[in-house]
C-alpha cells in the first residue's frame, strides 16, 4: 500500500520507518524544504540524530503528491497545525483512503480533539474510516526498533483492526480500542502532567513527589475524560497510564524537559527558543483548563501548570499550593 505521512518531525519520521519496514510504499512530507533536502541528500533527519533513514522512504515537500494514490494517510503535524495541513492535503486524499492521526493535542482556538479537526477537513467517507494511534512511544526508541506497544482506536472494530494490521511489526505492537475520545484525550492531557513532573524534578524533589503527581494527574485526566464521554478504563491502559508514565519519567520527554528547566528557574521564552521540536503541553495547558471550565471538572495540577507556564507563577509556590489544599477523600469520580 502507498502511505502518505504528513509531518517529518521525529515522530512522523519514526512512523514512516515502521511502515517502510512493514513493506509499504511510504511518502514522507516535510513542510520545511531544508529538512526534506537533508533527508534526501544524507539519509538522516535533524530530529533523529544518528538514525539512518531507509532509502525506500521518499521525502517530499509537495503535500498533494505525498497523499495522492495513498490508501493510508498518517497525520503527524503538531496539533495546532493539523487543521492547516489537513485543509491543504484534504482535496488530494482519495475517497477510499484511511486517515490515522498520531498527533497528540487539543486545538486551542476551538478546543477540539484531533479526530474532530480531521472530520471537518476531509470528505465524509474518509472521516468514517478515521483512527487515532497513541501510547507510550518515544520516537527515537521506535526508530531504533526497541519493543513498543501502542493502541489504535477507531469508531469501529474493523477499522481499528485494519490499522493494527498495517502498523504492527516485530518491535511495534498495536492493540485495538473503540474509545476514540478517551485515547485522544489520554495522549493530549498527559503532556500537561509531564510538565508538572518536570517542574518537580527541577525543584529537586524525588520519587514520592513524582508518584503523587502522576497518580493525582491520572485522576484529573480521568475525570475530564469521563465528563467528555470517554470510557474510564481507557485511562488505565496504554493511551492513559502507559503514556503518562513514559512522558513523566523519560529523559526523552520534551514536556518533562520544559518543566524541569522551568523548575530550575529558566524562562519559558528562553527554553522554547532553544528547542527545535514542539512541547505540546505548553499550549495544551490552556486548552485543557478551558475544557475543564466547560465541563465543570476540578483539575488543580493542570491549573497550576497553566499558571506557571502562562502567568509567571513561581513553581515552588505552585507546588506548595497543591500540598496545602483542603484535605479530602481520594476521589476519581
Amino acid at each position: 500500500m502507498k502511505v502518505g505521512v504528513l509531518g517529518a518531525g521525529a515522530w512522523g519520521t519514526a512512523l514512516a520507518m515502521v511502515l517502510a519496514r512493514k513493506g509499504h510504499e511510504v511518502d514522507l512530507w516535510s513542510y520545511d524544504p531544508a529538512v526534506a533536502d537533508q533527508v534526501a541528500d544524507t539519509g538522516t533527519s535533524p530530529y533523529l540524530e544518528g538514525i539512518e533513514i531507509p532509502s525506500t522512504i521518499r521525502i517530499r515537500n509537495d503535500i498533494a503528491a505525498s497523499v495522492e494514490g495513498a490508501g493510508l494517510v498518517v497525520s503527524v503535524s503538531p496539533s495546532q497545525f493539523v487543521r492547516r495541513v489537513m485543509a491543504e492535503a484534504g482535496p488530494a486524499i482519495g475517497a477510499e483512503a484511511m486517515v490515522v492521526s498520531a498527533s497528540k493535542g487539543i486545538e486551542l482556538e476551538s478546543l477540539k480533539r484531533m479526530d474532530e479537526v480531521v472530520d471537518e477537513m476531509v470528505a465524509g467517507d474518509v472521516a468514517a474510516r478515521f483512527a487515532v494511534l497513541s501510547g507510550p512511544s518515544f520516537a527515537m526508541e521506535v526508530a531504533q526498533e526497541m519493543p513498543t506497544a501502542v493502541v489504535a482506536a477507531a469508531r469501529s472494530e474493523e477499522v481499528a483492526g485494519t490499522v493494527q494490521h498495517l502498523f504492527q511489526t516485530g518491535s511495534f505492537r498495536v492493540y485495538t480500542n473503540t474509545d476514540v475520545v478517551g485515547v485522544e484525550l489520554g495522549g493530549a492531557l498527559k503532556n500537561v502532567i509531564a510538565l508538572a513532573a518536570g517542574v518537580a524534578a527541577g525543584l529537586g524533589f524525588g520519587h514520592n513527589t513524582l508518584a503523587a503527581l502522576m497518580t493525582r494527574g491520572l485522576a484529573e485526566i480521568t475525570r475530564l475524560g469521563v465528563a467528555m464521554g470517554a470510557q474510564r478504563q481507557t485511562f488505565a491502559g496504554l493511551a492513559g497510564m502507559g503514556d503518562l508514565v513514559l512522558t513523566c519519567t523519560g529523559s526523552l520527554s520534551r514536556n518533562r524537559t520544559v518543566g524541569y528547566r522551568l523548575g530550575q528557574g529558566e524562562t519559558l521564552k528562553a527554553i522554547l527558543a532553544d528547542m527545535s521540536a514542539v512541547a505540546e503541553g505548553v499550549r495544551n495547558a490552556e486548552a485543557v483548563c478551558a475544557l475543564a471550565d466547560r465541563h465543570d471538572v476540578e483539575m488543580p495540577i493542570t491549573r497550576e501548570v497553566r499558571a506557571i507556564v502562562h502567568q509567571g507563577r513561581d513553581p515552588a509556590e505552585a507546588l506548595a499550593a497543591l500540598m496545602s489544599r483542603d484535605p479530602k477523600p481520594e476521589d476519581w469520580s
